[in-house]
């Protein structure tokens, strides 16, 4: 199956090729934070504004690669409906984690497929992340095994990795969390070619 990948998530890209579907990768250079910062204002949801990034992002792709398929993703921390940013220094991602720290909060993971310039399936899934109730130097502890590269690109916490040990409890699928719910994607996919 021929798909482009419209994000430079290599997870997003590893969990597609474990189901044997290896994407191109065009990045949409989509604004993110000018995209979020307009949606906020106008009171849009971190669900709302998790679907519209995924969709902006695919369908920019898709109308400069006609009649191929093209996969948007975008994935959004929400803490009392508020959404937690991807940190941009150390000291912030820091700051993150405590403020979820002994938290319930959701993960929005969207994806969208569009064609020719148009949106033709969507779907967002959300998950419940409780963290544990963690000591600043257990915080510490985590952030210095993570590279400040990877916290930057990713995120403060990746659950295939050494986040797995910040929670008390996830409930959601595992993929969903890593930025992709691939079991509905496959799903689509397989109608699709039929």
């Amino acid at each position: 199956m021929k798909i482009i990948l419209a994000s430079k998530s290599n997870v997003r890209k590893e969990i597609l090729e474990r189901y044997n579907i290896n994407p191109e990768v065009i990045v949409s250079n989509v604004d993110e934070d000018e995209i979020k910062t307009s949606l906020l204002a106008e009171g849009a949801s971190p669900l709302i504004i998790s679907k519209n990034l995924a969709e902006l992002k695919s369908i920019k792709v898709s109308s400069q690669n006609p009649d191929r398929l093209v996969l948007g993703a975008d994935s959004v921390v929400s803490l009392n409906s508020q959404i937690i940013n991807k940190p941009k220094s150390r000291e912030e991602a820091f700051k993150i984690l405590k403020k979820l720290n002994n938290s319930k909060h959701y993960l929005i993971s969207s994806v969208c497929i569009s064609k020719n310039g148009a949106m033709i399936w969507n779907h967002t899934d959300q998950s419940e992340l409780k963290m544990k109730n963690l000591k600043e130097d257990e915080i510490m502890q985590y952030l210095d095994k993570i590279k400040t590269e990877t916290l930057l690109m990713y995120g403060v916490y990746q659950v295939e990795a050494e986040g797995v040990n910040l929670f008390e409890y996830i409930k959601g699928d595992k993929d969903s969390i890593m930025g992709l719910p691939i079991k509905q994607i496959m799903n689509y996919i397989n109608q699709y070619k039929k």
